[in-house]
This record gives C-alpha cells, sequence and structure tokens, in this order.
C-alpha cells in the first residue's frame, strides 16, 4: 500500500492497487462520524465509440448509454431497486454520471457495512431485460424533457455547442430521446463489460477507519476478475476555432441567464507530472476572481449598476479531451457584462497583474481548497475526479506557493483570447 501525506493540512492517503486493476483510496478522518464511498468508472457521455479490450472492430453505441446504464444499475433480478435499500439503511445513496466518468456513493453515519455490501453488490451484478430497458426509455425520456425545460442546463449546453464542433462535451449527458430509443440490453452488457471492470474503475472510502481493515473489507467483497487489457477510445478531432461567437434560446425566465465560454486547448496529461496542469487551474482560478470575483471593480460596477444580481459561477472545467472556463449567472443585460469583461481583459494585459490583489486572492483560494478537506464527501469526490485526469489532490495545495504574477500573466495570454469566447444567452 502506497502512503501519499500532505504535511501542510496533515492528511494521508493510502492508495493500493488490487491484483484484479482496481485502485484504492483510503482517506483517514479520526473521531469523525460521517462516512462516504465513493466507486467511479473511467466512463462517461464522451465515451460512445471503443474498441473493447480483445475486440478487433470498434463499437460505437447511441448518446446516453453511460447515464442509462447508470439508471439501471440499481434494478435488482430479485425485483428490489438497491437505491431503496440503501434509503431503507438510513444512508444517503446516490449516482451521477459526467461526461468522463459515472459513480456511485453513500453517505452515512451507522450501516456503513451493509451498506457497502449493498452497493458492491449492485454495481458487480448488472440486470438488463428487455422488458427494464424498456421502461426505462420512458423515465429517461420525462428527464430529458424536463432537462430541454431547464433554463439554468439550456444556457450550459449551449454555450458548449457554441464552443465546440464535434467534441461530445457538447451532447447532453442523457441523450437525446430519438439515440435512447436505440438502447437495448445487449448495448448496456456491451458497456458494462468494457467499462465497468475493476482497472478502468477507482474506489475512494473517507471516514474513521483502519486502511488496512478496509482495503480486506473491499477485497471481501469483490468478485474475482482477471485484469483485463486496455480499452480503446476514439474521439472526434477537434479544430481549435469556435463555431459561434454568440448564441440566444427563448425560455420563460425572470431575469435574462447567460453563460460565458473561452474555449482552451486540451491539457496534455502524462502518467508522471501533472503539476502544470494544476498550477494553471490555480492560476485561472485566481485570475477569473481578479477579473469578475465578488471583490472585482468589475463585479461591483455591474451590481451597484443594477446590471448583475448575484456573484457569477467561476469554473475552469477540464479532463482529458476537453478544457475551457466557463461563467455562469442571471443579468439585466448579459451583452454588457460579456463586453465588459473582454474590456476588463484588455485593460489586465495591457496594464498587468496587481500583485497585492493576485496575493489576497490566492490565499482566498487556498483557503478554499484546505476548508475542502473538513467534509468526507467532498474529500471523495474530488481524489476520484481528480485521479480521473492525473492528479494527486494534495497538489493543489503543494503547487500554488509555485503560482505567481509571470506565470499567471503567461495563462492570461494563453487561454484569455477573444476569439475563443463565447456567450450563450435564455431571455424570455
Amino acid at each position: 500500500m502506497q502512503i501519499i501525506e500532505n504535511s501542510i493540512i496533515k492528511e494521508k492517503v493510502y492508495k493500493e492497487k488490487l491484483k484484479n486493476g482496481l485502485t484504492v483510496m483510503i482517506i483517514p478522518k479520526k473521531n469523525i462520524q460521517k462516512k462516504y464511498m465513493i466507486w467511479g468508472t473511467n466512463y462517461g457521455s464522451n465515451d460512445s465509440t471503443f474498441i473493447s479490450p480483445g475486440d478487433e472492430e470498434e463499437t460505437k453505441v447511441p448518446n446516453g448509454v453511460a447515464h442509462f446504464l447508470e439508471h439501471k444499475m440499481f434494478e435488482q433480478e430479485n425485483g428490489t431497486n438497491s437505491l431503496d435499500t440503501l434509503t431503507a439503511l438510513g444512508v444517503d445513496a446516490n449516482a451521477y454520471t459526467t461526461s468522463n466518468h459515472t459513480a456511485y456513493l453513500f453517505e452515512c453515519t451507522d450501516n456503513f457495512y451493509p451498506a457497502m455490501d449493498e452497493l458492491m453488490d449492485y454495481v458487480q451484478h448488472p440486470y438488463f431485460t428487455d422488458e427494464n430497458v424498456e421502461k426505462e426509455k420512458g423515465i429517461i425520456g420525462q428527464e430529458i424533457m424536463m432537462y430541454n425545460d431547464s433554463p439554468d442546463w439550456r444556457v450550459y449546453f449551449n454555450a458548449l455547442t457554441a464552443m465546440y464542433h464535434e467534441n461530445q462535451v457538447k451532447i447532453d449527458i442523457a441523450g437525446s430521446i430519438e439515440s435512447i430509443s436505440e438502447i437495448n440490453k445487449d448495448i448496456l452488457y456491451k458497456c458494462y463489460n468494457t467499462f465497468y471492470h475493476p482497472s478502468n474503475m477507482i474506489l475512494v472510502i473517507c471516514g474513521d477507519f483502519e486502511p488496512e481493515n478496509i482495503i480486506e473489507e473491499v477485497k471481501k467483497r469483490l468478485i474475482n476478475k482477471d485484469n483485463a487489457g486496455e480499452i480503446k477510445r476514439i474521439y472526434p478531432e477537434e479544430p481549435e476555432e469556435i463555431v459561434q461567437e454568440t448564441i440566444e434560446q427563448k425560455l420563460e425566465v425572470s431575469q435574462p441567464m447567460y453563460a460565458i465560454g473561452i474555449k482552451d486547448t486540451v491539457n496534455e496529461c502524462s502518467k508522471e507530472d501533472n503539476s502544470e496542469i494544476v498550477r494553471k487551474h490555480i492560476a485561472t482560478e485566481i485570475l477569473l476572481n481578479m477579473l469578475i470575483g465578488r471583490s472585482s471593480n468589475l463585479y461591483k460596477e455591474l451590481y451597484n449598476g443594477g446590471i448583475i444580481y448575484s456573484q457569477p459561477n467561476l469554473d475552469y472545467e477540464f479532463a482529458t479531451t476537453y478544457a475551457h472556463i466557463m461563467i455562469t449567472g442571471q443579468a439585466k443585460e448579459p451583452e454588457t457584462v460579456y463586453n465588459r469583461l473582454k474590456e476588463e481583459i484588455s485593460n489586465m494585459l495591457e496594464n498587468g497583474i496587481n500583485n497585492e490583489d493576485f496575493e489576497r486572492i490566492k490565499k482566498m483560494i487556498y483557503g478554499g481548497y484546505v476548508k475542502e478537506y473538513n467534509d468526507v464527501g467532498d474529500i471523495a469526490r474530488m481524489f476520484l475526479s481528480d485521479y480521473l485526469k492525473g492528479i494527486n489532490s494534495f497538489e493543489y495545495i503543494e503547487e500554488i506557493d509555485g503560482v505567481n504574477v509571470e506565470f499567471a500573466t503567461q495563462i492570461l495570454k494563453d487561454l484569455f483570447k477573444k476569439d475563443k469566447m463565447v456567450l450563450s444567452i435564455v431571455r424570455n
């Protein structure tokens, strides 16, 4: 078992790769009552074309299969639903699908081991029939229609559509009513057998545990499987330029909603060292807060002028196949927010980054990183998500000192380019 320690925040991660290829990470939190377990697979909505280990021909599946599969995993052959079983144990259980991974999880104070039994059982025992797949199409179809009418969802995905030509990150995670109509049990089993092999998965547990003991408990519940070969994922080529600068949709909203996207080139991930990506992420967070965060001059101007009503959400989203900034919120005049942000970027490029503001924002962001270690759920989800990007979450604590004004200035020049910016608006 590998022990990774961060002396700054006095936290340890115990990591072990089992014989079947499963990566297990334990983050002990002494004297904390809550316990959290999350089991994720490196399989998301972007993975619709692939060559399975042992195959020579590529497989192409309809959009939405990863999300459909997540829904169906809870249904058991004996007629029970594992989500109901977990809820009856008094644990808070859930699952989710993103563009690059799917995860099953629960949080509890009591009944951890019975919940662990149930989660590890249903994730390893899929049960798909013609009947239950057809029934699920109606349920997911309703969900798709609900999201199609959601202004938050639409303004976000419309921004992705404006940025990306081919990358599947622009496609709704649930797919479309047309695409899910093509899903059958054979497709689900094919994707399950390809992507739900332990060698393509990571299990993270956080709570008051002895690492050696809890890993033995994991091993007891695993089905024996030989280590599988590599999955070949096939993604379309994505041009660097955006599709269109502006996109607008009419939906019922109290005030216009906006999403400002800035398309980035894909980060080159390596197996050995991704500290450069971590520093880039940190620098981008600092720059976004300096440009339009709560303490920025632009935010104060827009807020006092009645143009925006609250601080926008500021995110740098990236995986192995895409990277972009996304700024979202509500505004009386979204175009004004967009144009003023462009001007602020130009001003910062021309006049340089204010060192005092930079250091103040950096300290604030560092405080946010440290605070994440107070919650078992935040810790476990963070380590799983970062691991799938080739990152050890401790690196955000360790690398922040290396992010200086000179480095951030380079990120400002490389990433905050006006010809890579898009504006998505949803209004009445």
